[in-house]
This record gives C-alpha cells, sequence and structure tokens, in this order.
C-alpha cells in the first residue's frame, strides 16, 4: 500500500513539473496546460487543482519577486537622495540635484510598489 502511495505522489509531480514546464517554459496558458493534462489521461478535477495549485505558486513568486524589488529601490533611491543632499550640504562648491531627485523618485517608486 505505502509503495501504491509513492507512486502516485510521484505520478502527481510528474504531470504538475508538465504543467509547469508548458506554463513557465512554453508559454501556455492555463487553460492550454490543463487541457494537456487532460489529453494524457489525467482527470479534469485533478487537472484544473494542479493547474490552480500552479498559477497560485506563480502568482505568489511575481508578488515576492515585485516586493523584493520595490524594497531594493527604496533603499538606494534613498541612499542616493541622502548621499546628494550629504554632498550638496557639504558646501565643496557643487549641488547635486541629480542624485537628489533621482533617489527620491527611485525612492517614492519602491514605496508605490511595495505597497500595491
Amino acid at each position: 500500500m505505502e509503495t501504491t502511495v509513492i507512486e502516485s505522489q510521484e505520478l502527481i509531480n510528474q504531470h504538475y513539473n508538465f504543467a509547469a514546464n508548458l506554463i513557465l517554459n512554453q508559454n501556455k496558458s492555463g487553460y492550454e496546460a490543463k487541457n494537456a493534462l487532460i489529453e494524457q489521461g489525467v482527470s479534469t478535477e485533478i487537472a484544473s487543482m494542479l493547474i490552480e495549485k500552479l498559477e497560485t505558486q506563480i502568482q505568489d513568486a511575481q508578488q515576492e519577486a515585485v516586493h523584493e524589488q520595490a524594497k531594493k529601490d527604496m533603499l538606494y533611491g534613498a541612499l542616493w537622495c541622502i548621499g546628494g543632499t550629504a554632498l550638496t550640504l557639504s558646501h565643496i562648491g557643487f549641488i547635486f540635484w541629480g542624485a537628489i531627485v533621482f533617489g527620491g523618485i527611485q525612492f517614492f517608486r519602491g514605496l508605490i510598489n511595495l505597497n500595491s
């Protein structure tokens, strides 16, 4: 009985990997991947469940990547803005508007993306 459960899980993993390959590498839609699974003999319910889980994981990964990039934008934007302001206030004869403005824009872009 235990080997049957292991074999079933391996089969599900194979179908899941097949669907992931279709969606991520071959740019197929979830609908197309679901139909491809059904053509391989997977039941409609299991195919739907696999595709739903896969799409949820892809969406979560994309959202996490956006948040990570937003955090980096905020950090680097703050560094540019603070650095430009510090250099401007140090009275070395230059005004670093570019760094200040660029840093401010990058910081607020990151802040907006973090909250979306």
